[in-house]
Order: C-alpha cells, then structure tokens, then sequence
C-alpha cells in the first residue's frame, strides 16, 4: 500500500498572494483614520475587533471590513465621518476583486503530481471570494476535490480525507500556516509540510511541531516532489 494516497493544499499564500493584500488595505486604512490615533495604534485595534468576531463573521474580506468599520467607530468614538465608511466598503471591495497571483512553482508541481495522488484544495475563508479567486488561479483542473471551510482542526481533516481519500493516516496537507494546515492535520494523522511564506497573520502563528514524526518543512513547493519521493520511497 503507497503511505500517501491523497494531498491536501491550502490556498491563500500557499498557492496565491493573499496577506500582501491585506497588509496594504491596513495601511490604507491607517491613513483614513490618521486625524484621530497612530496607525500602530489603529492595527492594534483592528486586531483586536478581528479575534472578537472570528466566531461571527468568520475568515475572509467580508469580515475583515467589518471589523475596520467597527474600529473605525471605536476610534473615533461614534464621530466617524460617512464618507470614511464610504471609503472602508470601497477598499474592501477592492480586495474581492484583487487579481490572482500565483505564487512561485504552484503549476508545475501540480501539474506533476496531478494523476499520481489525489489532489484537494482545503480552504478557509469567503465561499464566493475562494471560488473566484480558484477560478482565476486556472488551477482548478488540478483538483479532485474543493472543501471551502469555516475553519481548519483536526476534525475538519480526518472529515475531509475519509469523505474524499483513504483517511487522514494516508493523506499529506501543504500549507504556509502552521496553526491551521500544519499542527491539526498531523494531530488527525496525517503528514504535514509546512511551506513559509515572508506574510503570515498574526493569529496564525505558533511553534512548529518540530518532534512530530510526519512534520516536514521545504522552503517553496519546488521541494514538495523530492520530499514525497523521501517519504514513499520512490
């Protein structure tokens, strides 16, 4: 029996651009509020509105731009001007329709490893926002299977490579986010390889399970072929 049957890849600054963006609509949003708090200041609120309503809005740009509306009210205790709340709906719908950026070796390797495994895309995030943006990519046909997900444990994975593959002991997931595709999908079974990207949020961030057995690193998914070949023996 092959070890890996299935792999599972995750999408935002895994296979496109994505934290860039929101670094830059940060820095937007900075300005806008420039006449009432120091833009540290302002991130540090943002932040702070976006952990509180994860379990309401959920992952994704529509949540995001809510929590700079609400901080923006916060700032500027209730005085926020209507035309920079004007500007906060503008900026984030910018942001819905960003073009796609692939990122570095994405087509090749899927391409290469398209018909020797079973190829997933799990992703957090806006259901329309990911399904635009896969669409743009021209990385759909590579996929057998899209979960579009609320958010990422070990549940969601034993869930997902049961439903569509052989079980999570068979299935590898690729990410550049430790905590939501790396740490959960070695906890459910499965290997994890762990690709950094130079832009992670905040709230991503843990340490590496650097003692797990089916923890892998690379440095691009250039390396993802040769780490597999070390793994299945091929």
């Amino acid at each position: 029996m092959r070890p890996i049957t299935a792999i599972g890849f995750d999408a935002d600054d895994t296979l496109w651009q994505n934290e860039q963006y929101y670094r830059l609509t940060e820095e937007h949003f900075q300005k806008l509020l420039g006449d009432f708090a120091e833009g540290p200041h302002i991130s540090e609120r943002l932040l702070e509105a976006e952990k509180r309503n994860l379990a309401q809005y959920g992952f994704g740009i529509k949540g995001f731009t809510l929590s700079m509306i609400e901080t923006a009210i916060e700032i500027t205790d209730g005085k926020v001007p209507t035309r920079t709340i004007g500007e906060i709906l503008d900026i984030g719908r910018g942001l819905l329709s960003h073009p796609v950026e692939t990122l570095p070796h994405v087509e090749e390797t899927l391409e290469a490893l398209n018909g020797e495994y079973l190829l997933v895309l799990i992703t957090k995030g806006d259901l329309f926002d990911q399904e635009r943006k896969l669409a743009q990519s021209g990385l759909g046909d590579f996929f057998d299977a899209v979960e579009i997900v609320s958010d990422k444990n070990a549940t969601t994975y034993r869930r997902i490579f049961s439903k569509v593959a052989d079980g999570p002991e068979r299935a590898m997931m690729v990410g550049n986010s430790l905590k939501s595709d790396i740490v959960p999908a070695i906890a459910a079974g499965s290997y994890g390889v762990f690709v950094p990207h130079a832009l992670t949020w905040t709230l991503e961030h843990v340490d590496a399970p650097v003692e797990a057995p089916r923890f892998r690193q690379i440095e691009h998914l250039g390396e993802l072929s040769a780490t597999l070949a070390k793994i299945t023996g091929a």
